[in-house]
């Protein structure tokens, strides 16, 4: 391993931005120059990802820039769109975890921005030490790149390790624990001090300063080695196991160093005692590297130039000075200098960062922009509600008066021009016909978005189901966020969407009720003036009451109606067409307050847009008021005057439901137009509702199915069996089990060097027939009559092991001997009993048997061969 150490980088798998950003800015921008420009910043940010994550990365400074702005974007465009609700799935390799051939390494897919930026921010501290190691030292552009990269990767762990829990909100693979950060983070900020003391020396800088700063840097490995040797998890990796040594061996040399400079000072001070104590304890520690950790760090030049002053210290001290060497244990301690810190995560990292979406409000501004936005429609429904309202209560007022048409009817066998005008308009606005094509298309809109509702709604059952199904299958195994918990909210607004189409279902037949109840009279309106004045009775008055001073004052009066209901619509228009833009106060807040009070704001606001409408509006509401009852007043005056019969009274009612028939028709067209577009936007909002419930599940089911893959792999890697105890007879192979097969007789050799025995007698010859003799092949075995005759117990025994422990098996020698079974012919020249030794095969007689030529005389002692040393000859066993 390099003397530096480097972090490795974590693999991404490739992900699609572009589709679940897009959909959302074409949900919530209208279409124009706006939504096209955040649909090319959504493209951008996709290649953006591509280039930080999606190809290897060079060790230099335009790599990290790349990655470094990809966080900035991830930063600023977290607050912008809602990535909890577009279901994201970032999947992330562990950077130390180098898998197994059947189970592949360890990865987490989470759909979660947050994880997604801690991933790239440890990238951004890995690629940061990569790039440090890499600097040229020896210069001092180098060593200023190295600091500041060290100290930037250490500031990237140190975030990564006070933030992650709180980003992923469940356990973080290893790699990006807050445990192996922090030990990470330590370590980049060791390697940045001790470049630190690199640039004061090659600086010449004061001894002093530099054992300081030396000191310190120990004491920066020290800490970093504790971390990584007592952390529980760290030391399994391999990555830690190589990188221990290097702590422990860093640690010592900064200590050594130290202790060199401070024996310079010392000799300053002319302490030559003290300067050869601190000499030889750097002495030391370098002899531990070297005997310890030489292959991971080159201690050579430092133990040179340690031991040299050492050997200059000495000689000075041993020939003038005559000072006393004091114990190490008895120096005074180094002081310490600190001259790194982690580099603050502040967002911009990169200082040619532009953010894409720079004009696109956080989604807390757009919230609290849809929340005063339906207070401001709240307010101007409530006035412009209550306009209508008035207007509706002036004409059902005047229509059971039967004005003005009364006024007009005092020939009593005309049409008034004030129905013959509202017949004109029912007839304009397409009748009766008109009213049912509405009232027909109301069901299919309905069902229409029914059907929708449902189909959302049976998608997260269905995963919901499958996901219940899998947790109980797998148990505590099945560890990612129930869906039902997950589904909360969707069904929520779910059951709201059902709960306005039930109200929407109400509102519908109270509208179907209204027309069955006035469509005879609008039909009449729809007829031709002759058809509608021969349905309208006639009645002739007994007196004329035209020029009178009370028809003139009503006439007056319904002039004055006409003016408060004319500025009742010029002040309907001036309530709508005011702007009320909240953004930037809502993002002046957010800025400054760090979030939102927008009732508080838009409450604010909106009185003052509306304070005046409002007024106005009251103002008018008063003045209508008190000209009905005027109206009322002289109305009553005006039927004394009349002069009443039947055929009177049944024309004026006509004329009133005629009148009433008008305003109906009015009103149900009204609200039938305001049903038919209800419905039709309700569709867009359930269309959007269906997508996102659709993309939720996909990302559910592919969560499920990294999921199922990974238990796959744990199943895989577990044992099949659980491990169980070897009986002692099979463990125990060297003797046979009691009551078993006999082994076929094995010479068996001692298992340690024994004393050289005697060797045993040698055993007769089998007996054989003469074609056996004379026969070249293998004879059969030789008859039981044919048996050598039984010897007797004192002469020549068979021959025995030695008696020493056995020792493992070894087949049978050659046979030997003709009639022996398996025997086979010998080869030319080959004598087991004279190998090596140059003598004749000597035969031997037994008892009972006629001598063979060349047979020793019988009172001589057979000359048995010597053994070499340490060589067993091969006997056959009986």
């Amino acid at each position: 391993m390099a003397t530096f150490i480097s972090v490795p980088l974590k693999k991404s798998s490739e992900v699609d931005l572009v589709k679940p950003l897009s959909k959302f800015v074409t949900s919530a921008y209208p279409a124009g120059e706006e939504q096209s420009e955040y649909l090319r910043a959504v493209e951008e940010l996709n290649k953006l990802r591509k280039s930080a994550l999606g190809r290897p990365l060079d060790k230099h400074e335009s790599s990290l820039e790349i990655l470094l702005r990809y966080y900035d974007q991830l930063c600023s465009v977290e607050p912008k769109f809602p990535f909890p609700e577009l279901c994201l799935t970032f999947t992330w390799k562990d950077a130390f975890d180098k898998g197994s051939l059947f189970g592949g390494s360890v990865k987490l897919a989470l759909a979660s921005l947050g994880y997604e930026k801690t991933c790239v921010l440890f990238n951004v501290g890995a690629l940061a030490s990569q790039i440090a190691s890499e600097q040229n030292l020896d210069n001092d552009e180098g060593l200023k790149a190295a600091a500041k990269f060290y100290q930037l990767a250490s500031g990237a762990f140190a975030h990564i390790k006070d933030t992650v829990l709180s980003a992923l909100n469940r356990e973080p693979t290893m790699d990006i624990s807050p445990e192996t950060v922090g030990t990470l983070s330590q370590i980049m900020l060791s390697q940045a001090q001790e470049v630190f003391v690199l640039k004061a020396t090659a600086d010449k800088m004061k001894d002093a300063i530099i054992a300081k700063l030396a000191n310190q840097a120990a004491d920066f490995y020290g800490d970093a080695f504790k971390q990584c040797q007592y952390k529980e998890n760290l030391p399994k990796y391999f990555y830690f196991q190589e990188v221990l040594p290097v702590l422990a061996a860093k640690h010592c040399m900064m200590q050594a160093t130290a202790e060199l400079h401070q024996s310079a000072l010392a000799n300053q001070k002319k302490r030559f005692g003290e300067e050869i104590a601190r000499l030889q304890h750097a002495t030391e520690l370098v002899k531990t590297v070297a005997s310890r950790y030489d292959e991971y760090v080159n201690v050579k030049d430092l133990s040179d130039k340690i031991s040299r002053a050492l050997t200059a210290a000495k000689k000075d001290n041993d020939f003038i000075y005559h000072d006393r060497v004091p114990e190490v244990k008895d120096l005074e301690h180094i002081g310490k200098a600190t001259l790194v810190k982690a580099t603050a995560i502040q967002v911009p990292l990169s200082q040619k960062f532009t953010d894409l979406f720079e004009k696109m409000v956080p989604m807390e501004v757009q919230q609290s922009l849809s929340m005063a936005s339906s207070r401001r429609n709240e307010m101007v429904n409530r006035l412009v509600g209550s306009l209508r309202e008035a207007t509706n209560l002036c004409n059902g007022v005047l229509a059971s008066l039967n004005l003005p048409a009364a006024l007009e009817d005092l020939s009593g066998d005309s049409v008034p021009g004030s129905i013959l005008e509202k017949s004109r308009a029912v007839i304009q606005q397409g009748g009766l016909q008109s009213i049912e094509q509405l009232i027909k298309e109301l069901p299919e809109l309905l069902q229409r978005n029914r059907e929708i509702l449902d189909e959302s709604l049976k998608m997260l059952d269905d995963e919901e189901t499958t996901d219940n199904e899998l947790r109980a299958k797998f148990s505590q195994r099945w560890n990612r966020t129930p869906s039902g918990d997950l589904y909360k909210p969707l069904r929520a607004e779910g059951g709201n969407f059902r709960s306005v189409l039930d109200k929407a279902v109400q509102a519908d037949q109270v509208v179907r009720d209204r027309y069955n109840s006035h469509c005879e009279m609008i039909a009449l309106l729809c007829k031709p003036e002759n058809e509608l004045c021969s349905a309208i009775p006639s009645a002739n008055p007994a007196k004329t009451l035209q020029g009178s001073e009370v028809v003139n004052v009503l006439k007056a009066q319904l002039a004055q109606l006409d003016e408060i209901k004319r500025d009742r619509e010029v002040l309907e228009g001036e309530i709508k067409s005011v702007t009320f833009d909240m953004t930037a106060k809502f993002l002046t807040a957010l800025a400054q307050d760090g979030a939102i009070n927008e009732e508080a704001l838009s409450t604010t606001e909106l009185d003052a847009r509306y304070g005046t409408h409002t007024q106005r509006v009251q103002q008018n509401l008063r003045a209508q008021e008190d000209l009905l009852a005027q109206v009322q007043t002289s109305h009553q005056e005006f039927a004394a005057l009349k002069q009443s019969n039947a055929e009177a009274n049944d024309r004026e009612e006509m004329l009133k439901k005629l009148a009433s028939a008008h305003d109906s028709y009015i009103e149900i067209s009204s609200n039938l137009k305001e049903g038919t577009k209800f419905y039709n936007d309700l569709t867009e909002i359930l269309l959007k509702f269906q997508n996102k419930c659709s993309d939720i599940v996909f990302a559910r089911k592919t969560e499920r199915d990294e999921l199922l893959k990974e238990l796959q792999q744990s199943i895989a890697r577990e044992p099949s069996a659980p491990s169980f105890s070897v009986p002692a007879y099979q463990s125990n192979t060297s003797e046979p089990a009691a009551g078993g097969p006999t082994p076929a007789p094995r010479t068996v050799f001692p298992l340690q060097p024994q004393a050289k025995a005697q060797p045993p007698a040698r055993p007769p010859p089998p007996s054989f027939t003469p074609q056996a003799a004379s026969s070249n092949i293998t004879p059969s075995p030789a008859p039981a009559s044919q048996a050598p005759p039984s010897l007797p117990a004192s002469s020549n025994p068979p021959p025995m092991a030695p008696p020493t422990a056995p020792s493992q098996a070894q087949g049978p020698p050659y046979p030997t001997y003709q009639g022996y079974p398996g025997y086979y012919q010998m080869p030319m020249a080959y004598n087991p009993y004279a190998y090596g030794y140059n003598m004749p095969y000597v035969h031997y007689q037994g008892a009972g048997q006629a001598g063979y030529p060349g047979a020793p005389p019988a009172q001589q002692p057979y000359p048995y061969p010597q053994q070499p040393p340490q060589q067993q000859p091969f006997y056959p066993q009986q």
